[in-house]
């Protein structure tokens, strides 16, 4: 292949990277970081930077920032490829880590911090009436935060296999705490 020529992808691979763009955006990731990451997601072999950016029809800056970036969630990472000098990236392969990998961060980055101010929050003293019920709904959602936290930190410390045999349950959990069926039907 010609340096400057563009690998080409198949139409379900453009349309995937596309749409995972484009839920990207929808979950607060930058578009291109999205693609970028669904572009590494789908490759056999680790790709280059450049490789990358010529792919995607995107910036070569771009591309660095974004490798950075998906560096700091943990599913992408830096590989050596024998014989070339330049860096390669893969993203992880297993749906199931990743996922892990990916609410584990969201929890660090967003639920951690919020526990910690809500906290902060109801420590400060009471200001009247007003603020005893500001402070009731903070209380309950700290409870709520705290309990998600718990669950997931329970969830974290399963294996991939187990993951897959709870989420296969389903139903059956309601059926096992004999809860009636769907609240929202």
């Amino acid at each position: 292949m010609k340096e400057q020529e563009k690998p080409l992808l198949s139409p379900a691979a453009q349309k995937f990277i596309l749409h995972w763009g484009e839920m990207g955006t929808r979950w607060g990731v930058n578009r291109t970081v999205a693609q970028i990451h669904a572009l590494l997601f789908l490759s056999p072999r680790p790709l280059e930077a450049e490789e990358i950016a010529r792919t995607l029809s995107v910036a070569r800056s771009n591309v660095s920032t974004s490798l950075r970036e998906l560096q700091g969630w943990r599913i992408v990472r830096s590989v050596s490829v024998l014989g070339d000098r330049r860096q390669h990236f893969e993203s992880l392969k297993d749906v199931w880590e990743m996922f892990r990998i990916i609410v584990e961060e969201r929890k660090r980055r967003e639920f951690d911090p919020t526990i910690a101010v809500v906290r902060e929050c109801l420590a400060e003293p009471d200001k009247g009436a007003s603020d005893a019920s500001a402070r009731e709904k903070m209380g309950e959602m700290l409870e709520f935060i705290s309990t998600m936290s718990g669950l997931f930190e329970e969830f974290r410390n399963l294996s991939p296999s187990a993951m897959k045999r709870i989420t296969k349950l389903r139903g059956g959990i309601r059926r096992l705490l004999q809860v009636p069926g769907n609240v929202a039907s």
